[in-house]
């Protein structure tokens, strides 16, 4: 048996090496060209950190090939504002192209109207970007630029960075001008064949130099041909707002060969951010981590070991006589709370997170949630979400049977409808506001009929199903007795107070995780594609560990100060670090996004009041259940008469 273990570990060690080093997503396998082969090149949307509003390409009057075909999208594309559409670039694989006119009519110029001109000068002057993907890797921005290092060294090295897509136009001063020429630079990897076989290629890199050029400077044939001007004498293609104007859409495209292999060709896109920051943030939060945990199992463990033994001995009648500490409350710590269905329902919600984070972190740790599958991180995150409803009916329904509740319909009902509704709720309101601006990040109303699908037919019944297998089963084990009468709780001192408890608990998650959030923040408002999921795995264990050490501090202290009622405190002070994101997220607002607009603003504090909600319930969750468990391991330790 244990030749047949070490022969399974062999395996797999040998499968993850393997994996590691050609690890192909199902449906992004590599795409073999031969030379000639048209590399089609598609539009994904326009977007702009400045108003949070992605557009689909088409709603600005580009060029529209004969046919227009939309991709079928998955439930992620959809919510992120994604519309997948063909367009008439002709691009061929390997095949140079020195200027070509984008539109049927080369001698005819295209006219846009006066509309259409106020528009593309309203979207320029909102810093919109334009999205396209080659053989699904989406076109970067080059810019160079020297950095700080000695003047020796300047002259030979620049420093390289990628925008994502390119940008639509620029103002200078107060006129608007259109980047009406797009120099695409492609790469590719030439593959190893057999000798007397055609080479085959593979795109590995997309970029694009975006040039505005007046409609005279470019010299245009019969056959779609152009001449670009020299780059010295010629002026940019203004767009006037108040008139109509004609101008060229044309575009070149170039081909180099590259040494970057296929599986690697997303790495430029990946490196766009600094990784020791990352690994200084983790050792960082070790650090605080381990000196808490060291403050903490001293303090405790020492004190409790004094108490308990204090309280054990027996032969001590006068010391009995002034009981003192947690013991007293003994009789009353495991009153059930007020609400008790509401407490259980939103345990049931963090349970629910709690799962569905640590399953989508994992499964894009080992990278199958890469960005090259696009809203997959998002699809598989709504599904878990309904998946696991099951756990947090589960946890839920047996936590409302150990308050003594009886009503377990109703429970299972608020426990499936309390957090998502509310979820729901905001985005329905904010959806409406995207909807009046016409933008594609406003959820189509048959995607919503089947979201709410999903949430009745698969999450609600599978909470009902935890629900009732956790009503049914024995409750928690409380290993002392409740008494009748409730005691009277002493005068607290100002420290114990909730708002006090929410800031000092608060702290120490926060400060493990923050420079995380940051990175975090930038990919969802900024448009950068977020990766490091390695690093935020550490930083989801960090977190848990930090808020339940936290927690059974505070509920130690509470306990001491001879105040029982913990049950709703813990919760609430548990997920005291959300307060901090809440805080953080104004501080991002206003210090690295240039939202000036009501709508985008909205959008924002409204996106940012579900994920603070979201983490509130998340680190509530995790400090409860950490406090619960203290507390019933204490008071089984002591001797109760």
């Amino acid at each position: 048996f244990s030749f047949l273990q070490e022969r399974l570990r062999y395996v797999l060690l040998l499968l993850l090496l393997h994996s590691t080093d050609s690890f192909y997503v199902p449906g992004v396998a590599p795409i073999n060209f031969h030379r000639n082969d048209p590399v089609e090149i598609k539009a994904v949307k326009l977007t702009s950190s400045r108003t949070q509003l992605p557009y689909e390409y088409y709603s600005l009057p580009f060029c529209q090939p004969t046919k227009i075909t939309y991709k079928a999208e998955n439930l992620g594309e959809v919510l992120r504002g994604d519309r997948i559409v063909n367009t008439p670039f002709q691009v061929s694989m390997n095949v140079e192209k020195k200027c070509e006119v984008l539109c049927n009519f080369p001698n005819k110029p295209v006219t846009l109207t006066v509309e259409q001109s106020k528009l593309i000068a309203e979207r320029i002057r909102e810093d919109y970007y334009v999205h396209l993907i080659a053989d699904n890797l989406p076109v970067a921005t080059r810019l160079e630029f020297y950095s700080n290092r000695e003047e020796e060294e300047k002259k030979k090295e620049k420093d390289v960075q990628f925008e994502h897509g390119y940008r639509l136009g620029f103002m200078d001063g107060n006129k608007f001008y259109l980047h009406n020429h797009l120099s695409f630079i492609l790469y590719y990897h030439r593959e190893d064949v057999e000798e007397n076989q055609e080479p085959t290629y593979r795109v590995v890199r997309f970029e694009v130099i975006p040039q505005s050029i007046k409609l005279e400077d470019l010299k245009a044939d019969e056959k779609s041909m152009c001449t670009l001007p020299e780059a010295t004498g010629s002026a940019p293609q203004e767009i006037d707002p108040s008139k109509e104007n004609q101008l060229l859409f044309t575009y070149s495209v170039h081909w180099e060969e590259s040494d970057i292999k296929w599986a690697s060709r997303w790495d430029t896109y990946l490196t766009m951010s600094d990784v020791q920051i990352h690994w200084f943030s983790i050792i960082n939060s070790v650090v605080v981590v381990f000196f808490l945990s060291g403050i903490l199992s001293m303090i405790i463990i020492r004190t409790l070991r004094k108490d308990i033994a204090n309280y054990n001995k027996e032969d001590d009648i006068e010391d009995t006589m002034e009981e003192s500490g947690w013991k007293l409350v003994h009789g009353d710590v495991f009153r059930p709370p007020q609400y008790p269905m509401i407490l259980s329902s939103l345990l049931g919600s963090g349970i629910q997170l709690f799962c569905m984070i640590l399953i989508v972190i994992f499964v894009a740790m080992l990278g199958m949630l890469s960005p090259s599958s696009r809203g997959a991180l998002m699809t598989t995150a709504c599904f878990l979400f309904m998946f696991m409803g099951v756990f947090g009916g589960f946890f839920a329904g047996r936590l409302y049977r150990t308050l003594k509740g009886h009503r377990w319909k109703k429970g299972a009902f608020c426990t499936a409808t309390l957090y998502p509704g509310v979820v729901f709720g905001i985005c329905f309101v904010l959806n409406c506001f995207i909807w009046g601006k016409h933008s594609s990040g406003a959820v189509p109303f048959p995607t919503m009929v089947a979201l709410l699908c999903m949430w009745f037919g698969i999450s609600l019944p599978l909470v009902y199903l935890g629900y009732y297998f956790g009503f049914r089963k024995q409750p928690y084990d409380n290993p002392v007795r409740t008494n009748q009468i409730p005691r009277q709780i002493p005068e607290q001192r100002w420290y114990m107070n909730k708002f006090v408890g929410i800031l000092m608990a608060g702290i120490l998650p926060f400060g493990a995780m923050f420079i995380e959030l940051f990175f975090i923040f930038s990919a969802i408002w900024e448009n950068q594609f977020y990766y490091l999921f390695g690093f935020l795995f550490l930083v989801f264990i960090i977190l848990v560990v930090s808020c339940s050490q936290i927690s059974i501090v505070m509920v130690y202290f509470q306990l001491c100060a001879e105040d029982y009622r913990w049950w709703w405190r813990t919760f609430l002070v548990s997920g005291g670090s959300a307060f901090y994101v809440l805080i953080y997220a104004i501080f991002y607002f206003v210090n690295k996004l240039d939202i000036v607009e009501f709508i985008p603003s909205l959008l924002y504090f409204g996106y940012t009041a579900l994920m603070v909600l979201s983490f509130w319930l998340l680190t509530g969750t995790i400090g409860f259940y950490a406090a619960y468990m203290f507390v019933r391991k204490i008071y089984a330790a002591v001797k109760i008469d």
